[in-house]
Order: structure tokens, then C-alpha cells, then sequence
């Protein structure tokens, strides 16, 4: 008599379940209901594939499975061996979680759900079930769990942590666009992605906060250099107050900045750096207006009596030859005894 092959008894939760008797016989029933999905599975290899239906087993609906079993004598009479695994077309919900990087190597903690149905289910029971050896849910959704896990991982490294974490949404649709071939791949379709917890270690949390509120992070990190060796201070046997006020204080002073020496424009007053040839404002000549200081090498607008950079005379006086007193040059009578003066 004809027996019954059919999934008794599946719970709402079950994605796999596989026929216990092998010994399959031509004229047998197959019983598959909505939403499922039977594949034929033999060496290693699933063949064919029924949907929801009542099929009588004949070589006709099973065409790939006849092709193999016909190099065997009387195969169209005498019973064969197979394993027929049912598979759910429902949508299931998988667990994901574990610890990455990102691109800057901030470590990553992270965990959440994602939602899958079985789309072919020859290629699943081929690449999953049969191949990874996950003939329960419970080994199914581990196997899935470390697939996924393995891929997300290498997707967020390819982000930096304030992407990842200030923007929990779009990296769920990043995620999900990166994987969703990975799924094809096994006969999967990934419907949706949602990360329910994500996290780092404190020191780079705080790090985050700087970036935000738009911190350098040269500046973030010199900040955390200067946390550390207070610790470590603090910490040190017999540390005084001396030691830390010789080592924190150049952390945190920034590098003073040169005076620039500036040479004004003889046309326009526009300040120039001392290196200028042109005036950076109007184009006119510097180098050869003015006066250079003979101290500092400053030039000077022309007139100036005085350096405009460090204050030294910029013409030397002459004396009156009847008098012998300091006479500015350009004078043509002394101011002491009124001598004409070459």
C-alpha cells in the first residue's frame, strides 16, 4: 500500500524538517501544504522540487531523480533511497549579535534581528540544509546566525564609528543592501535588518561626544594623552604635585605661533608679509620702496625715522663741521650755530 510522505505536526517557528524514512517507492503520496516547499535530496545533491499540492511519486514529476536512478536496472519498479526535506516558505525572524571594528579600529559591539523566507528552496537545501548538515531549526538558525555575523562584520569595518553610531537606521539599510546578495547566494531572500543595540568601549564613546561637538580628533586624542598621564601620575608611589606640573602643562599648551614680520606698502599701507616682492592688495613694488632697517632687515614705509618692527634708527646722523654737533641728514643749517651745511 502506498504511504504517506507529508510534515505532520509543523509548528509555527520550524523552517526545516526532514522525512525520517529514506526508502522511497514509486506510487507513494506526497503531501506538501501552503506555504511549504519538498526537495528530493540524494548523494549529497537535491534534485527535485515540489510545492503545495497532493502528488502521486512517478518518474514523470520527478525527472531530475529518474535521469540519476536510471542507471540503475529495474529502477522504475524497485524502491529507492532518497531524503525528502520539507522546507517553510514563511518569513522567519533571526537573532544577530557579536564584536567588530570600524575603519578607524574603534571596537564594536552590536546586536539585533533580521527577517528572511527561503526563495529557492533546491539552492538552500543544497548550500544550508543538506551541504552545512542543519536538518533542524534550532542548527539552521545558528548556521544563519554565524553567516550573518561573519559578513556584518567585515561591512561595518568599512565605515568609520560615528557613522555606524550616531545613525542607527541608515546603517540597518547599508547592511542590509551589503548582505542581501550574500542571501541569494544560499537561496535566501534578507527582507529587513534592524539593529536593536550597538556600543563601544567608554574611551571611544567619549571620543564621539568631542567629534560631535566639532573637536579635532588630533585634538581629541591629545586631550586623552593628557587623562592618561594624570592617572598614571596619580597612581605613581611618592608622585608630587612638581612632577605633574612638569609633565601635563606642555600637553596642553598649544604651539605659540611666530610673530610675522609684515612690511607695509608704500601705495596703499596694505600689510605684506616681509618676504612679499608685490603688494599682496595693490601689486606695487615693496622690496625696493622704503627703507630697510639695518638691525632687524625690516623695510620700512619711506620717511621713517624709526624701525617700525624694533625701534632702531633708520639714518645715521651727521656732524656739523663747525660745531661738531649731530645734525639729522638732508639739514641745511645746523640748529645749534646756524652753519651752512653742504
Amino acid at each position: 500500500m502506498p504511504k504517506v510522505i507529508e510534515w505532520v505536526g509543523a509548528r509555527e517557528e520550524d523552517i526545516v524538517w526532514r522525512y525520517p524514512r529514506e526508502d522511497i517507492a514509486w506510487g507513494d503520496v506526497l503531501v506538501v501544504h501552503e506555504y511549504e516547499a519538498a526537495v528530493f535530496f540524494r548523494d549529497g545533491k537535491a534534485y527535485d522540487v515540489f510545492r503545495a499540492g497532493r502528488h502521486v511519486l512517478t518518474t514523470a514529476n520527478l525527472p531530475l531523480l529518474t535521469k540519476v536512478l536510471s542507471a540503475i536496472a529495474g529502477y522504475d519498479k524497485a524502491p529507492f533511497r532518497a531524503t525528502v526535506i520539507f522546507v517553510s516558505l514563511k518569513q522567519f525572524q533571526g537573532k544577530f549579535g557579536s564584536q567588530g571594528q570600524t575603519k578607524e579600529l574603534a571596537p564594536l559591539k552590536f546586536y539585533g534581528s533580521f527577517w528572511f523566507r527561503i526563495e529557492e528552496p533546491n539552492l538552500f537545501v543544497n548550500e544550508v540544509v543538506g551541504g552545512q548538515g542543519a536538518y533542524t531549526t534550532g542548527s539552521l538558525q545558528e548556521f544563519l546566525r554565524g553567516y550573518f555575523n561573519e559578513r556584518l562584520i567585515d561591512t561595518l569595518s568599512q565605515y568609520s564609528l560615528i557613522e555606524v553610531y550616531g545613525k542607527l537606521d541608515e546603517t540597518s539599510f547599508l547592511v542590509k543592501n551589503a548582505l542581501y546578495d550574500a542571501f541569494r547566494r544560499i537561496g535566501l531572500e534578507l527582507i529587513d535588518v534592524k539593529f536593536e543595540g550597538i556600543d563601544t568601549t567608554p574611551e571611544w564613546r567619549d571620543r564621539i561626544f568631542f567629534l560631535r561637538t566639532g573637536v579635532s580628533a588630533s585634538e581629541v586624542l591629545r586631550m586623552q594623552t593628557v587623562q592618561r598621564a594624570a592617572e598614571s601620575l596619580s597612581k605613581s608611589p611618592g608622585a608630587a604635585v612638581g612632577a605633574g606640573i612638569a609633565v601635563i602643562p606642555p600637553l596642553f599648551q598649544q604651539p605659540a605661533a611666530q610673530p610675522q614680520q609684515l612690511t607695509l606698502c608704500p601705495k596703499c599701507g596694505f600689510q605684506n608679509p616681509s618676504t612679499a616682492r608685490f603688494c599682496q592688495n595693490c601689486g606695487a613694488p615693496l622690496q625696493a620702496a622704503g627703507i630697510q632697517c639695518p638691525k632687524c632687515g625690516t623695510t620700512n614705509p619711506p620717511g621713517a625715522k624709526f624701525c617700525i618692527n624694533c625701534g632702531s634708527p633708520l639714518q645715521s646722523l651727521i656732524k656739523c663741521p663747525k660745531c661738531g654737533s649731530e645734525v639729522q641728514p638732508g639739514a641745511k643749517f645746523c640748529q645749534n650755530c646756524g652753519e651752512r651745511l653742504a
